[in-house]
């Protein structure tokens, strides 16, 4: 099987608690005792695995970089803002952001932090997978050939954050 010409990391933000019950701006919520859990957890996961991206991409919310930044201790990898994954992001959004990395860079392997339902609708589109829905800290690789049109990538793992063990 031929190499993808990227290999996409949607990462939903870890457990943030209630929305509802955050007083102040919403982009400032941090992550609740159980999210920087689940954020760990994947983190050990993912440093197991000898995960390397190539960039971790995050949205600037307060939980989406914290999530982000738990990862990229573990992997060795800085992180970057950018201000499509706040909110809004489509496959039209993920297209620009991986245009920036079109220059050769060697580029290829992309962790994005970001939030819901954004990720769940565009890893839905991109693989054809109606109704798929990503809980927080869930990660979901998606290999993509070309650029991101909908039913152009391939779903190959998705890890909600049940799946992984948890330590004492």
């Amino acid at each position: 099987m031929a190499e993808a010409r990227w290999e996409l990391y949607f990462l939903r933000h870890a457990d943030a608690g209630d929305p509802e019950g955050w007083r102040g701006d919403d982009a400032q919520r941090p992550l609740s005792p159980k999210g920087v859990r689940q954020a760990e957890r994947l983190a050990a996961f993912l440093g197991g695995i000898g995960f390397a991206p190539d960039a971790i991409v995050s949205s600037p919310k307060l939980r989406a970089t914290q999530t982000a930044e738990i990862v990229a201790v573990v992997v060795s990898q800085l992180v970057t803002a950018d201000d499509r994954l706040a909110g809004g992001f489509t496959i039209e959004s993920l297209a620009t952001l991986l245009g920036k990395f079109e220059r050769g860079d060697g580029v290829r392997r992309v962790l994005l932090v970001g939030h819901d339902p954004d990720f769940s609708s565009v890893v839905s589109t991109l693989c054809g997978a109606k109704g798929l829905r990503l809980s927080t800290c869930t990660l979901a690789r998606v290999d993509l050939d070309d650029r991101p049109v909908a039913g152009g990538g391939s779903l190959r793992w998705l890890v909600p954050p049940d799946a992984l063990e948890t330590t004492s």
